[in-house]
């Protein structure tokens, strides 16, 4: 029978939730039914940070992961049975501030003030979770959260300065030491204990104003009910779909929740391929895919912020089939396929023939996503991902191209080319692909690729960029392709992700 109640931990103390619709996000929940207005709505839509909150949950070890969330784009029962930590529960309980604030305080870190809550708990995640992070830690931590009065020098003093304050008490305080081990209070063991006990138990079915929330546990469970709901939407993170919710305000109807199935979350690597489950988040797969193709973490660090990729799942990503989606170009490249399951049916794909059209997939009515695998890196490739942008971060690609070229004694035996932004649906460029196989690579056989991926596609003219404009970055693109992997010593890269260069 459904359930008309279910539990989350809210600033270190039990609370019950009922009678809220299950497309309720929790940004509305925390400010109207809590009263925990420290939390701001800002743009509605994960990109500002000002709602930024903190999610803690087992990390299978005996341990919580403590993951910077946007609020306002979260689907409340997806945080049933997790804990959940806003800026109201940063200072201890005698009023003295935690290290992060403090850290604010005194670098003059706040301006307007509207802001600032959402930075507070950005820097919480990231002292939980890194221990004096480099510079370019702290911008990664700090992508997601806009300044619009420009104070970001004196925030990025405050990262600096919150480790040399004396720790805050319980869970407040521990976090990474210095060797890079995980410091757990007895607060903290008792937290996870508490969270890891209810994730033992069965999965929800919360109904309230006649929608249901399905989250089941296990695969099966998850494929049955799919099969027995096809019209029912399937959610992840909701980092797409809560902007129905806040900017459409959609009725999404029935919802079936992957994010508390395990075999959906679970990452396997095999002496085949790399294999990522549909629910593992984004922050987990990137992680995963950085090990074999390092080239691609400038790419991953720039898809989103720390708190859309830790919400965010790389199933979602591909199963939303936009033509603009970051990921899915890379994985093209990389002869990525996906396994399909229907019931008690599974069949796998390579993610090019997933697209159909413009946002249209292969998906059949009650079918749904498992894994994506990842072919084990063949020797001899050359690696590279290129998005183009107004902005560096956060923001949507005019084009996006990853090159996978295999050479063996000079020549080309193998090469793939995924490309977004060009295309109704990500493309691989294979009259491209079919023009470099077979030849050395050289400076000509670059020039010859790039006329022919500069006219391989019909791309539209938008507000990001014109069809020409376009046409000619994927031309340059190749060019630039050669330059980084020709071994000429007057090529460098910076392996700074806000800098690249050729000189």
């Amino acid at each position: 029978m459904p359930e008309h109640a279910w539990s989350l931990v809210l600033n270190g103390d039990p609370a019950v939730v009922s009678g809220l619709s299950p497309q309720t996000t929790l940004l509305e929940y925390l400010r109207v039914e809590r009263g925990l207005t420290g939390t701001k709505e800002g743009c509605a839509e994960g990109d500002c940070g000002a709602c930024t909150v903190v999610l803690a949950e087992p990390d299978g070890l005996g341990r919580l992961a403590w993951k910077p969330i946007n609020a306002c784009i979260r689907l409340l029962p997806s945080v049933a049975g997790k804990a959940i930590f806003t800026v109201e529960s940063l200072a201890s309980p005698d009023g003295a501030l935690h290290p992060v604030q403090r850290a604010l305080v005194e670098c003059h870190g706040s301006q307007c003030g509207f802001c600032t809550p959402g930075f507070v708990m950005s820097l919480f995640g990231l002292y939980k979770n890194a221990n004096h992070p480099s510079r370019e830690g702290v911008d990664d931590a700090l992508s997601g959260n806009l300044c619009r009065c420009t104070g970001y020098r004196p925030i990025l003093a405050a990262a600096e300065r919150m480790y040399e304050l004396e720790p805050a008490p319980g869970w407040r305080g521990a976090g990474v030491a210095a060797d890079g081990s995980r410091q757990v209070s007895r607060e903290e063991e008792r937290l996870a204990a508490h969270l890891a006990a209810i994730a033992d138990s069965g999965g929800l079915e919360y109904q309230a104003e006649g929608q249901t929330w399905f989250a089941p546990r296990t695969l099966g469970k998850l494929a049955a009910i799919c099969v027995a709901r096809p019209t029912a939407r399937i959610v992840a993170g909701a980092t797409d779909v809560g902007l129905w919710v806040t900017k459409q305000h959609r009725d999404l109807g029935d919802l079936i929740y992957v994010g508390d199935c395990a075999g959906l979350r679970a990452i396997r690597d095999t002496d085949a391929a790399l294999e990522i489950g549909a629910g593992a988040s984004l922050e987990d797969a990137f992680a995963a895919l950085d090990g074999e193709w390092p080239e691609l973490r400038e790419a991953w660090l720039r898809f989103a912020s720390v708190p859309i990729r830790n919400s965010g799942t790389l199933g979602g990503n591909v199963a939303n089939g936009s033509p603009i989606g970051d990921s899915m170009p890379a994985l093209i490249a990389l002869a990525a396929t996906v396994l399909l399951r229907h019931g008690e049916s599974t069949r796998e794909l390579p993610l090019e023939d997933f697209y159909l059209a413009y946002q249209q997939t292969a998906l059949m009515p009650g079918e749904l996503i498992v894994s994506i695998r990842v072919p084990r890196r063949p020797e001899g490739m050359l690696l590279r991902a290129y998005k183009i942008s107004k902005r560096f971060d956060q923001d949507i690609s005019a084009v996006f191209v990853c090159f996978a070229l295999t050479l063996r004694d000079e020549r080309i035996v193998a090469v793939r080319i995924g490309c977004g932004g060009v295309a109704p649906v990500p493309k691989r460029a294979a009259t491209t692909e079919a023009l470099l196989v077979g030849r050395p690579w050289d400076d000509a056989a670059a020039a010859a690729a790039a006329t022919a991926l500069a006219n391989e596609f019909t791309p539209l003219s938008d507000m990001r960029a014109s069809a020409d404009y376009r046409r000619r970055v994927l031309g340059n693109l190749m060019q630039r392709f050669r330059h980084e992997t020709s071994g000429s010593p007057h090529v460098t890269r910076i392996h700074d992700p806000r800098m690249t260069v050729a000189t």
